[in-house]
């Protein structure tokens, strides 16, 4: 396509922009002068727009806000402004000082074409970023389950996210990767225990005594939200009765609650004098008659 183009094409194009700028003169003064005027002006209004209603979401919640996420919520979205402002600004300007900036666009559209085809994955991770920011599915702390892993947000970012499992491992995340959310620290959490005992204790005592146990622990246990209650026998297995226990804690507390429990369940069961299940096996002697 470009076989066709004479060699002075390019200076010649370059000379004509030239001749319109100085024929245009005047008009693109003005223009210049109101764009970075007015550019100015509604780049203070947008910014200032931008951070009062991101303070609002919060507040309209009934939630405290989170300084980090407000703050790179407030610099994308001024990123965004000012490279639209920039860009409107630039072709009154370029139009101004009679410059073809139909052709100029064109030409745009096909290079922007040509990178969005190549960038199309980190444009995907960043604007699933900018998502999960704006809806505040997870934060800094928060115990998740994303793309298959599970661990603790250490950070969150517009293109990726860096979690930390129980091992110690370290995992980032492409936010495009990201398609559902598990966030475990979001509300009251549950506990569950169970407790055996043998098929020949007195099952009354044992109830009891886990009752007992669970008004206490009610008592003494901050992180319980509710409960703890028992639930009864819910299995009859093999030489050992199930007794369940529930209660709802606060997020992140109930697996030390579960362990507290167990411990409490263990003690009351030995001061009340319940044997715990033990295996046995039943053998069967057939004799011979002589």
């Amino acid at each position: 396509m470009l076989e066709g183009l004479r060699p002075g094409w390019s200076s010649g194009l370059v000379l004509g922009w030239w001749t319109n700028l100085f024929m245009h003169g005047g008009r693109f003064l003005i223009a210049l002068a109101v764009v970075l005027v007015g550019g100015k002006l509604i780049l203070r209004l947008g910014q200032s727009f931008i951070e009062r209603t991101l303070r609002q979401m919060p507040e309209k919640k009934g939630v405290p806000a989170d300084n980090r996420r407000l703050q790179t919520m407030q610099s994308l979205l001024n990123s965004i402004l000012r490279y639209t402002v920039f860009f409107i600004g630039a072709l009154v300007v370029l139009d101004a000082a009679g410059v073809p900036i139909t052709s100029l666009i064109a030409g745009a559209g096909i290079v922007g074409l040509a990178v969005g085809f190549g960038a199309q994955n980190l444009v995907r991770d960043v604007m699933t970023g900018f998502f999960i920011l704006l809806e505040d599915q997870y934060g800094i702390g928060d115990y998740v389950n994303v793309a298959g892993e599970d661990g603790i947000v250490e950070s969150v970012g517009l293109r990726t996210t860096r979690l930390r499992d129980f091992s110690g491992d370290l995992h980032t995340i492409p936010n495009g990767e990201i398609g559902r959310v598990t966030n475990r620290s979001r509300g009251p959490r549950r506990a569950l225990i169970q407790v055996a005992v043998s098929y020949e204790a007195d099952l009354l005592a044992a109830e009891k005594a886990l009752q007992q146990m669970a008004a206490e622990a009610k008592i003494e246990l901050a992180e319980i939200i509710d409960g703890p209650s028992l639930l009864g026998i819910t299995d009859l297995g093999n030489a050992r009765v199930t007794f369940s226990i529930w209660a709802r804690t606060e997020p992140m507390a109930e697996w030390k609650i579960e362990r507290e429990l167990r411990r409490r369940a263990k003690l009351a069961l030995d001061q009340a004098g319940i044997l715990p299940p033990y295996p046995r096996a039943v053998q069967t002697v057939t004799m011979e008659p002589n």
